[in-house]
């Protein structure tokens, strides 16, 4: 039982990191040292979009299911809960291009904005 409540947990870290890397420059706005923990966040993310790579938490989390007897995924984690809650289908490399774009666009947008009122302020 413990190896279920491990893997869930695992799971919801995982969300957690990855609404981190998406959104956690909304926290730079506020906190600017929260950078140093988003910007490596944020890189790791990006490469692991732009690579195709799986993120080490979901064979992590497949373990646990594993040895939980649950079942286990063969796909990433955002291809297996992320992907479709926002897109039907399957995930191609193109969309996994489109997905790390978006995820590097979003918080470019968002550090610009914190330059910009850094700058307005001196």
């Amino acid at each position: 039982m413990p190896y279920a409540l491990f893997a869930d947990t695992v799971l919801l870290l995982h969300l957690a990191f990855i609404a981190f890397a998406v959104l956690g420059g909304l926290l730079v706005l506020r906190w600017r040292r929260a950078a140093w923990l988003h910007l490596p966040a944020l890189a790791w993310g990006a490469f692991i979009e732009f690579s195709g790579g799986i993120c080490p938490l979901t064979p992590l989390e497949n373990a646990l299911r594993a040895a939980a007897g649950r079942a286990v995924y063969s796909q990433g984690f955002v291809e297996r809960y992320i992907v479709p809650l926002i897109y039907p289908g399957e995930l191609t490399r193109e969309l996994q291009y489109l997905l790390g774009g978006a995820l590097v666009g979003i918080n470019l947008a968002i550090y610009g904005l914190v330059l910009y009122r850094r700058r307005r302020r001196r």
